[in-house]
């Protein structure tokens, strides 16, 4: 592997284990509005912008899907939960960004989440600090998987893609961090790379504690 300069995280179900609540609560707020959104179809608009889930939800329920509505819905569900349970972090997430730290490696988060949000769970998790960048896809014109947003982190960090790695576990923030030239590592959550993810990513990691390693290499 060529110089790495940065390694630029998604956030859920990467850094966080909250990837598994956003889709069980996009099921549960869909189907309390009376559309039969099943897991997959939750799993299918991870880290999608809104601007390409409102038409993929509605050419599947109908364009009386009210995005806006439901997913206010699913925020509200998530902030109940979370007002119950601690937010978890994923298994060698500290070990990964302490190694960076130490090696001088900087880092960002560019993540679909609003910044506030992302703000209070990274703080939460007691990991803000670790980043030199957040970016969040309220600050680009087009969110995952189209690669603005990989593209921006990269600049906010006064680098070219091809300087960073780019954490991922959705086949969304895969096509985004690969089409912004980041070495793209996948680090699966709920789904494992097809052919077509396994032509555009770098390495696949069991963990991110793994990514340590990759980066030794």
């Amino acid at each position: 592997m060529d110089k790495i300069r940065a390694v630029i995280f998604d956030m859920d179900g990467l850094l966080l284990d909250t990837e598994k609540l956003l889709v069980k609560f996009w099921v549960q707020a869909a189907n309390e509005a009376g559309f039969p959104m099943t897991r997959e179809n939750a799993l299918a608009i991870r880290s999608l912008h809104r601007k390409f889930a409102i038409p993929y939800l509605q050419g599947l329920f109908g364009e009386e899907f009210d995005y806006v509505k439901i997913r206010s819905r699913r925020m509200e569900l998530m902030k109940e939960y979370l007002s119950d349970h601690s937010l978890e972090l994923k298994d060698g997430a500290k070990e990964l960004l302490c190694f960076l730290r130490e090696n001088k490696i900087m880092t960002a988060v560019a993540t679909a989440t609003d910044y506030e949000r992302t703000q209070d769970y990274l703080r939460r998790v007691g990991i803000f600090e670790y980043f030199d960048k957040i970016v969040c896809a309220t600050m680009v014109e087009q969110g995952k998987p189209r690669p603005d947003i990989y593209i921006f982190a990269a600049n906010q960090l006064g680098l070219e893609p091809s300087e960073c790695i780019a954490l991922e576990d959705s086949p969304n923030g895969v096509r985004s961090a690969a089409d912004a030239g980041c070495k793209t590592i996948m680090v699966p959550d709920l789904t494992e790379p097809d052919d077509e993810l396994s032509g555009l990513i770098y390495a696949r990691a069991d963990s991110l504690r793994e990514v340590i390693d990759i980066i030794k290499r």
